[in-house]
This record gives structure tokens, sequence and C-alpha cells, in this order.
């Protein structure tokens, strides 16, 4: 376009100032600590629901041999207890006697190593259920955090997006029957130049790219009737005049 009436341009440069200030709430709303620190939290409860899912299979699997060991002790002993019985009730021959006084022998043995297996997978149990213990303590206290985190989190977007509403309702009243092909150059100049698509002349300086511009291009600038649309030689934005310093 080559003009647009000189009051909608220096408008726009409001419209540009609060596009600014959008753009900035957006970039804060990507950017939150909180956001990589919920990263870091994730990670590491990924970690601890692995390390949590490991632990509990392995308590699992000793329980169970536990309760084999238990009732391998358990079938001995009651063997024991019954041999003893017999003998006791004195109804056997001497010789049934002297076996099941033999196997009583062997099996407090027997009972002796079982009982020294089931000693054994007690104790790596309660060493493991110490482990498990402090791992389902890290995870609650990583649950914990992880929530907290969120809560934090959610306050800073429901602060930034009130604010965001506020400024798009403003803008919205500034853009108001602005120019419509001033607007629409705009717009399309915002997304070549990270958001940014007017700027004002300052002297001989663009504010957009914080050039310089050559004396003959300011001149030729200068000449051009205030309605006319002039654009920045180096950084391509709408140059606005009749700004302070112009």
């Amino acid at each position: 376009m080559t003009s647009a009436p000189a009051v909608d341009q220096r408008r726009l440069l409001d419209v540009q100032e609060l596009d600014t200030r959008l753009d900035q709430l957006a970039h804060k709303r990507r950017t939150l600590p909180a956001l990589a620190r919920l990263i870091e939290l994730d990670a590491q409860l990924a970690d601890l629901d692995t390390a949590l899912v490991t632990s509990r299979t392995a308590a699992s699997d000793l329980r169970t041999e536990l309760r084999k060991a238990e009732a391998d002790v358990e079938q001995v002993r009651s063997r024991a207890t019954r041999n003893q019985q017999r003998l006791d009730a004195g109804q056997v021959s001497a010789k049934d006697a002297q076996a099941l006084s033999s196997e009583l022998e062997s099996l407090a043995r027997r009972q002796g190593d079982l009982e020294e297996v089931e000693l054994e997978v007690m104790e790596r149990l309660e060493a493991h259920e110490g482990v498990l213990t402090e791992l389902e303590q890290a995870h609650l206290a990583l649950v914990g955090e992880r929530d907290k985190v969120v809560a934090e989190r959610d306050a800073a977007y429901a602060e930034i997006d009130a604010e965001a509403q506020r400024l798009r309702s403003v803008r919205a009243t500034a853009a108001d029957g602005i120019d419509a092909a001033l607007v629409t150059l705009y717009e399309r100049l915002r997304g070549q130049h990270q958001g940014r698509g007017a700027a004002p002349l300052r002297g001989n300086r663009c504010e957009g790219c914080r050039l310089e511009l050559n004396p003959l291009d300011l001149e030729g600038i200068r000449a051009k009737p205030a309605d006319a649309v002039v654009r920045c030689e180096e950084c391509g934005r709408i140059l606005i005049r009749g700004t302070e310093g112009a």
C-alpha cells in the first residue's frame, strides 16, 4: 500500500506496543520456571516409578520365598512332633522306636538347616522392605512437591491469562477504525519480523532495527506526504513519522 491517514499510522504504534506486551506475556507463559521444574519432577517420578515396580516385585518374590521356607520348616516340625508322640505313646516295637529316634535326629538337623534358610530370607525381606519404604516415602514427597509446583504454575497462568485478556480488549479498542489495509500490512510484517511490524522514526534511526538511515533515504522519506506509508530500507518495517524526536 502507498498511503494511510497519518493519525492511523501513529495509532498503529499504540497497537504495536500492546502487541509487544501480549507477546511478552505469551513468552512468559511458555517459559515459567515452574514448567522447567515440572519436567525435572516428572523425570524423577518416572525413575522412581520404575524403581518402585522393581522393588515391589522383588519384595513379593521374597514373601513367596519366605512362605515356602516357613512351610518347609512347619512340615519337618510336624513330622517330628508325630514321631515323638508315637515314641511317647510306647506302642511301637524296639526296632521301630530305634528308627523313629534316628529319624528324629535327622529331622532336627533338617529343621535347623531350614530355619537358617528361613531366617536368611526374613533378613533379606526386612532389608528390602526398608528400601521399599524409603522409595515410597520419596515418591510421596515428590508427588507432593509436584502438586505444589502445579498449583504455582496454574496461579501464574491465571494471572498472565487475565492480563492478556485485558490487553486484548484494550488492543481491540486501539485498533478499531484504523485503515484496514494498513493493519493488514502491519500484521504481515509482524509475522516476518519477530512480532514487530511498525516502529517510530526518531531522528535518523529506525527504532525497529535500531539502525541509522543513510542521508539520501532519510531525505526521501521526509519529502513524502504525511499520509504516505514508508518502510525502513534496512528491516522493511513500517516507519511511523511525527513521533517525538522525529
